[in-house]
């Protein structure tokens, strides 16, 4: 007969996981079927690494309660209807040990979103059906100037993960040219994640534009194999799109060591620069990962110690507005932003 609950000491913190053999990931070629005290001991297996990303950071918690199966529907901000769903505020009956931070959305809407200081928060999340946390990028004392860039690396029709893994070594480069840390992971797709921590002192729309600065640089110096594009239609097959609006307020990624919701329990993997050209993502789960930290130091220990300044970038960006390349549209949700140009699909605009 199946056990009704288990409970994790989890940093001497015991959370208790209900219906604890219930099916989250089917079985692939990847690794056996995984339950959710499965994903409970991963969560706690990783949770001082995951807590390197998430610590007192706002954070939206994407529940799949009825497990990651074929077919299944993630509700988005238009359709509310879905097996899955992005929880933002902290839900009811949570226990008094989960702290919380207020954020505030571009609509102006507010809301207390967990915060998590501990492991167990997280393990208490995955309790409740949580796959993948997505971390806002600041911290609670000051949720209006981010400390995190955070440049995706998006493979389009026709690209893969090795065009991606080219394009973050170019930024690599290019960052280390201005004096700048690039820290990247795995999407747990087929993208990568290049993170630059920030000193705090710096709006959204500031850091939104240092990402369109970094793309921009990286389109002159890969012509062709790199895109700022926002509209689909005018992104060149085979390109890797630099999605600069994933800085923009409310725009969150998954973070390091996030489980994803597909098959096989991908994880979005830290990596280091030595390890980049030879990784590949489909290595990386939920099954692997931790003997992966038991074998090597976390590449990302180091990123609170490497925060830079974003005036370079913000000069990049000036220098292409005085150039008559000025801002870029924003995601269609968001209301009209200052000096955004026509959000309008090209193929549709009027003459």
């Amino acid at each position: 007969m199946a056990s009704t609950a288990e409970e994790l000491d989890v940093g001497g913190r015991m959370v208790r996981v209900s219906s604890p053999d219930r099916q989250v990931f089917a079985a692939t070629d990847a690794g056996p079927a995984v339950t959710k005290l499965d994903v409970a001991r991963y969560y706690t297996a990783v949770g001082d690494q995951i807590l390197t990303a998430t610590y007192e950071r706002p954070t939206t918690l994407e529940r799949w309660p009825k497990g990651v199966f074929e077919g299944a529907r993630l509700a988005t901000r238009t359709d509310n209807k879905g097996d899955a769903f992005f929880q933002k505020r902290v839900p009811q009956g949570a226990p008094e040990w989960i702290e919380t931070a207020t954020i505030t959305f571009p609509s102006g809407r507010t809301a207390d979103e967990i915060s998590p200081t501990e492991p167990a928060v997280l393990v208490w999340a995955a309790q409740m059906g949580t796959i993948t946390f997505h971390p806002w990028p600041v911290r609670r004392g000051d949720v209006d100037h981010p400390d995190e860039l955070r440049l995706d690396l998006d493979p389009q029709p026709g690209a893969d993960f090795h065009d991606a893994v080219e394009v973050a070594r170019e930024l690599n480069g290019l960052l280390d040219e201005i004096g700048m840390a690039g820290f990247c992971k795995t999407s747990g797709g087929r993208g990568i994640h290049v993170y630059v921590r920030i000193e705090p002192r710096w709006t959204f729309t500031d850091m939104r534009h240092g990402a369109i600065a970094v793309g921009r640089e990286l389109e002159r110096r890969m012509p062709g194999r790199v895109t700022t594009a926002w509209w689909k239609e005018q992104r060149p097959p085979g390109s890797i799109f630099v999605d600069y609006n994933q800085n923009a307020r409310d725009r969150t990624i998954a973070c390091a060591y996030s489980l994803r919701p597909r098959p096989g329990a991908p994880v979005s993997t830290p990596l280091g620069w030595d390890e980049v050209a030879d990784a590949d993502p489909r290595d990386c789960t939920l099954h692997t990962v931790p003997g992966l930290l038991a074998q090597r130091a976390d590449p990302h220990a180091g990123i609170d110690q490497r925060a830079s300044g974003l005036e370079e970038l913000l000069e990049w960006y000036a220098r292409d507005e005085r150039a008559g390349h000025g801002d870029m549209p924003y995601p269609p949700d968001y209301p009209k932003m200052p000096g955004e140009p026509m959000r309008v699909q090209p193929s549709r605009r009027r003459n």
